[in-house]
């Protein structure tokens, strides 16, 4: 029988597995996080590796762990990592050994990096991937910003834009309990949050740089609404692409990044952590995403 935990396939080539490194999630099936870290191993040469994707929800992520410790000490390929997408990204915390404090900082956790010993290390390359990204398409400071939406991935788009200086960022969400959530991160990240409700999220598009955190169709009632000048707009959706907002934002002339922006530097991040190589392939990584995406 088949180990569950082998993920090999025809993208993994005929050589031993040697390595191993999976995307987690529920639902994972659109996860592209398979196809850019098999470019990056094929790219740098690492012909044993193998990058896999599982459905994993809360409730059973303590058993895949507790399932790769034992692969480990059966003398099985070495697992060097797991990129996690949601809802991992908090649940995984009491599960691991220690957390980077760019995690910690969050309590957002999208990368597990595993030691020689085993020991479990909770990571978050969506940061600074954020802030690469950006920096990528010539925004290198902010001033003031609008996000969308909150949830793990908004909490992250706060700690970038700290970084790069903000000032003063609006999020526009639904209900106190997310507004209070939303002020408490701005406190922790030492960035002034100001919420404003979900029901005047229109106003955000005047904002020099907009990030928009929300699921599929949440903003296209905005598109209507983008106005003649905008600024930049940071959409982390992937798929569906270009969503509404993003097309009218294109077409009024302002830069627009969208999630595969996000999902290849945080991905890039990922693979330099997990592989230990000082400088993952960007450019064949987002080919790679870019004609995965254009064959759906």
């Amino acid at each position: 029988m088949r180990d569950p935990l082998v993920t090999g396939g025809p993208d993994s080539g005929p050589a031993p597995i040697t390595h191993r490194a999976a995307v987690l999630g529920s639902p994972i099936a659109h996860s592209l996080s398979p196809v850019l870290h098999r470019a990056a191993y094929a790219a740098l040469g690492l012909t044993g590796w193998d990058y896999g994707r599982h459905e994993v929800d809360e409730a059973a992520l303590p058993a895949f762990l507790e399932r790769i410790a034992k692969d480990q000490e059966a003398g099985g390929a070495r697992w060097a990592g797991l990129s996690l997408t949601m809802p991992l990204k908090r649940a995984v915390i009491p599960l691991l050994d220690g957390i980077s404090a760019t995690a910690s900082g969050v309590e957002a956790v999208n990368t597990v990096v595993f030691g020689p010993d085993g020991r479990r290390t909770g990571e978050n390359t969506d940061i600074p991937g954020l802030v690469a990204a950006l920096r990528e398409r010539g925004v290198e400071r902010v001033g003031t910003a609008a996000v969308l939406g909150a949830g793990a991935t908004a909490s992250s788009a706060l700690a970038a834009l700290a970084a790069m200086g903000a000032e003063r960022v609006t999020a526009y969400v639904r209900g106190p309990a997310r507004a209070a959530e939303m002020r408490g991160w701005g406190e922790r990240l030492g960035v002034p949050v100001v919420t404003a409700d979900w029901a005047s999220a229109a106003d955000a598009l005047a904002e020099p740089l907009v990030v928009s955190t929300t699921p599929a169709g949440a903003t296209d009632h905005l598109a209507a609404a983008v106005p003649a000048r905008p600024g930049a707009l940071f959409d982390v959706l992937y798929e569906p692409w270009p969503t509404p907002l993003a097309a009218a934002w294109s077409a009024r002339g302002g830069v627009l990044l969208g999630g595969l922006d996000l999902l290849v530097h945080q991905a890039v991040l990922q693979v330099e952590l997990m592989t230990g190589r000082a400088q993952a392939p960007l450019a064949a990584m987002r080919a790679a995403g870019e004609a995965a995406l254009a064959a759906r």
